[in-house]
C-alpha cells in the first residue's frame, strides 16, 4: 500500500496509532480542510485579476452577479446566477457579434482563478486564431450559469466560463471550464462541456488549453454541446 502514495495525494497508508491516526496525519487532514474552508470564503480581487488579464490582449470587463456578498452567494445559489442590474446594462452596451465570450468566475475558489485563469488563457488564445472573441468577462459572486446570461448580453454564439472549482482536501484551488453553445437562461449542465482540476498538480495548463481548443472547434462546427459532443481529441503531453 505504501507504493500508492507515490501516485496519488490521497490519504492511503497512513498508518495509526492505537485507534486513530498518527498525530501527523491528523494535523494534516485539518491543516487541508481548514485550507479547503479557507478557499471558499476567500474574496475575489477583481481589480488585481483584470490586471493579471490584461497582458492577453483583450478588452476586460468587470460584472457581478446579484449575490450582495459571499454569505449571500453561499446561501443563495441563484443568486450567483444572475447578472445584477449594472452589469446587465454594461454588457448590453458592448453588444456585438462574437464567436465566444470567456467569463473568468470566482466560483467556490477565488484561489483557483487568481493562480490559473490567467496562464490557462495565455496557452490558448494564441491558437484561436480566425475567432472574434468578446471582452473577458470577470465576474464576482459567480456561478457557472452566470454564463448563460453573459453570453447573450454580448451576443456571443459560445461562453467559456473559467471558474474556481468546490475545494477538496487536496486540491483548494482547481479550476474548471465550463464550455456552452448557444448560451441562454434555463441551459442544463447537460448541455455543457466541463474539463476540470487545471491547475499544474492535475491538469497541466497545455493539456488542458488543447483541449478546450479540441471542444471549442467542434462545438462551433458542429453547433452544439453537452452530451452529444465528445473529447476525441489525440492530447500530446507537454515536454
Amino acid at each position: 500500500m505504501k507504493d500508492l502514495r507515490v501516485f496519488t495525494p490521497a490519504r492511503v497508508s497512513l498508518g495509526r496509532a492505537g485507534s486513530g491516526l498518527p498525530t501527523r496525519a491528523h494535523l494534516e487532514f485539518q491543516l487541508a480542510h481548514a485550507r479547503a474552508r479557507d478557499a471558499v470564503h476567500h474574496p475575489l480581487d477583481a481589480a488585481a485579476l483584470a490586471l493579471d488579464l490584461a497582458p492577453l490582449g483583450l478588452p476586460v470587463v468587470r460584472t457581478a452577479s446579484e449575490a450582495p456578498n459571499r454569505d449571500a452567494y453561499l446561501r443563495n445559489p441563484n443568486a450567483g446566477r444572475t447578472l445584477n442590474a449594472a452589469s446587465r446594462e454594461s454588457l448590453a452596451a458592448l453588444h456585438g457579434h462574437f464567436d465566444a465570450v470567456f467569463l473568468v468566475a470566482d466560483g467556490l475558489s477565488a484561489l483557483a482563478v487568481h493562480r490559473h485563469a490567467a496562464p490557462l488563457l495565455a496557452c490558448l488564445l494564441p491558437s484561436l486564431t480566425g475567432w472574434t472573441l468578446a471582452p473577458i468577462v470577470v465576474a464576482e459572486q459567480a456561478r457557472v450559469a452566470l454564463g448563460d446570461e453573459v453570453g447573450p448580453a454580448l451576443g456571443a454564439a459560445m461562453s467559456v466560463v473559467l471558474i474556481g472549482e468546490r475545494p477538496g482536501l487536496s486540491s483548494p484551488d482547481s479550476l474548471g471550464a465550463y464550455l456552452t453553445w448557444s448560451p441562454a437562461p434555463g441551459r442544463t449542465d447537460a448541455e455543457r462541456n466541463c474539463i476540470s482540476n487545471i491547475r499544474p498538480e492535475g491538469l497541466p495548463y497545455p493539456l488542458a488549453a488543447q483541449r478546450l481548443l479540441y471542444l471549442m472547434n467542434e462545438s462551433r462546427r458542429r453547433k452544439l454541446s453537452g452530451v452529444p459532443l465528445k473529447e476525441e481529441a489525440a492530447l500530446t503531453p507537454s515536454a
